[in-house]
């Protein structure tokens, strides 16, 4: 039996596609996405008082210090996987895991604001540094996972990713709406291609791909586990 309506949308949709970058792949133009990124983060922040700092955010449990920590510590995480592979030295970003990962976060958030925004910066300062001396050194060893499921060279964007998610987090007027091009062209493809393993639910599978495919609207009780 012939399908004219699936033929013909192959027919019109597919010539318009475009290819998307990978900037896994492409350390250079997501650290310089990342550094937009981080300068957009630290102009939306600066003048946060005490107060703001213990104003929940978006993530279940955390203050906006607990994300500003977070994208601190994490700043420093890639920054000592991309000073190792400089070097030689496969390193991971927490040397004790999720449990110092944790740890920093709880222990930083209690602090003043000046002294958690004074911290974000310094260490997106160090990560940024970082940046260059691995483009001058022509982003060496990509290939080492320090532990985790992604090489080196894609530790900007991963970076990029948690500073634009996070931005949203804070819940200060930066929204989905405000991420770039490239970064969504990247990112939603990447997601996409994980959402199937954050559906617990068997039916909740079949009704996301459903949607997916255009064969109806997403059921508001779809639940993906967070990334």
């Amino acid at each position: 039996m012939e399908l004219p309506r699936v033929r013909h949308w192959r027919r019109i949709i597919a010539p318009e596609r475009k290819k998307t970058m990978d900037l896994e792949s492409n350390p250079q133009r997501a650290s310089e996405l990342c550094r937009e990124a981080q300068s957009r983060l630290m102009g939306r922040i600066a003048g946060l008082s005490d107060a703001d700092m213990r104003s929940p955010s978006a993530l279940p449990g955390w203050s906006v210090a607990h994300v500003l920590t977070h994208l601190a510590r994490n700043a420093d995480a890639h920054a000592r996987r991309l000073a190792g592979a400089i070097t030689g030295t496969d390193v991971p970003k927490y040397g004790r895991g999720r449990e110092q990962r944790a740890a920093e976060i709880e222990s930083g958030a209690g602090r003043t604001a000046a002294a958690i925004l004074a911290d974000l910066a310094a260490s997106q300062a160090k990560l940024e540094d970082i940046f260059e001396q691995s483009s001058e050194a022509g982003w060496p060893n990509g290939h080492f996972l320090g532990g985790g499921n992604y090489g080196v060279s894609g530790c900007p964007a991963h970076r990029l990713r948690e500073v634009e998610m996070h931005h949203v987090d804070v819940g200060l007027g930066y929204t989905p709406l405000d991420w770039p091009e490239e970064y969504v062209a990247w990112d939603l493809a990447v997601l996409l291609a994980g959402a199937g393993a954050r559906l617990e639910s068997p039916d909740g599978r079949r009704g996301f791909m459903a949607w997916l495919a255009g064969r109806g609207p997403l059921d508001p009780k779809t639940v993906l586990a967070p990334w």
